[in-house]
């Protein structure tokens, strides 16, 4: 079995390092295929993954940054780990970043991660268990909203996301408390059936209404760790997106 990562990325020059140190250590039993979709960052994020991360690849590695900040796999107990970088010639958003790097999958199941330090790859074990060990799950969701350690920031935040979810789960008919979070797992089946067009980060409202709509997926979700980012250290959605992610609600749900 092999767990594709998926790691859109724009401008996180300060994570990117050890973002990448977590996701390899997380789960190390095993093999990881990550892919890496470089939005056009401007920052310096796109020259330190040419530096440092196209193509690497490495049995029973782990990774390891140097006080200068360069990677490289050492040995380590974990299983194999494929690095791949793509590069965007021009910004496209999130949803086509993953677009991309949806293209690019080859594991059986797959997990999308920010490239920031908001979300832990610890909370993975226990979702890949549903999908793998117990064979109940289909997809799953993470939830900040489940108790876990969870950064409290802005109220308009989550009073956001709360509706977000509300209305998605009174068209579509389901009980989900987090459509908006990042860790979503889902299967090769799953990704298969999918049609992504959203650029923005409308993903996460089309990706949940395609999965909703589908009828046939079991869906699961648990809760997960959350160390949330101000604006001031680099949080990107506003409230545009939280508009526009009211008007995806409809359009996704009409034939």
């Amino acid at each position: 079995m092999k767990l594709t990562v998926l790691i859109p990325c724009y401008n996180e020059r300060e994570t990117i390092a050890a973002c990448l140190e977590r996701v390899v250590a997380a789960v190390p039993a095993v093999a990881k295929e990550i892919i890496i979709v470089d939005d056009c960052s401007r920052d310096g994020t796109r020259e330190w993954l040419k530096d440092n991360v196209e193509s690497l690849q490495g049995q029973q590695c782990q990774v390891e940054i140097s006080p200068e900040g360069r990677l490289s796999l050492v040995p380590g107990a974990a299983a194999e780990v494929q690095i791949r970088v793509l590069f965007h010639a021009q910004n496209r958003g999130k949803g086509g970043a993953l677009q991309t790097g949806l293209g690019a999958v080859t594991g059986d199941v797959v997990v999308i991660q920010d490239a920031d330090l908001e979300y832990d790859p610890e909370d993975w074990a226990q979702m890949l268990d549903l999908i793998t060990r117990r064979k109940v799950a289909d997809v799953v969701y993470g939830s900040r909203f489940y108790g876990r350690p969870h950064r409290a920031l802005y109220f308009h935040h989550y009073m956001a996301n709360r509706l977000i979810s509300f209305l998605f789960n009174l068209l579509y008919n389901q009980t989900l408390t987090d459509i908006e979070v990042c860790y979503k797992m889902f299967t090769r089946e799953v990704l298969d059936s999918l049609h992504i067009t959203a650029n923005d980060f409308g993903f996460e409202v089309q990706f949940s209404a395609q999965v909703a709509l589908a009828r046939r997926w079991r869906i699961y979700e648990m809760g997960i760790s959350y160390y949330g980012r101000t604006y001031n250290e680099g949080k990107k959605i506003n409230w545009k997106d939280g508009v526009k992610a009211l008007w995806y609600l409809l359009k996704y749900r009409l034939p």
